[in-house]
């Protein structure tokens, strides 16, 4: 079973820093899922409004269960965080890790 690191990058309309800081900090209370290891938010080193997300999970099956588990408010948080970016500006990657056998 591989762990699977799912990442979410994207540029922030300028005007909504304050707004996304708000919506960030009760995301990261309510994402709790059997199988998410960690889920963290990061700014971009040197590009000011650029943010990446980064969800770890423990299997592959974690992350292919993970929409099915979500509530109704994380649901509509990040609805609003599709609201604050620039439009075309977010990249998903799923990254699979490697066995070593």
């Amino acid at each position: 079973m591989s762990k699977i690191i799912f990442t979410i990058q994207y540029e922030l309309k300028p005007e909504k820093k304050e707004e996304y800081l708000v919506v960030i900090k009760e995301l990261k209370n309510l994402l709790k899922a059997e199988g998410l290891e960690s889920y963290s938010v990061y700014e971009v080193k040197g590009k000011p409004g650029h943010f990446q997300e980064i969800y770890s999970f423990a299997t592959e099956e974690a992350f292919e269960a993970f929409d099915d588990n979500q509530n109704e408010r994380v649901n509509i948080l990040i609805g609003k965080l599709n609201d604050l970016t620039v439009d075309n500006t977010t990249k998903y990657s799923t990254l699979s890790e490697i066995s070593g056998n």
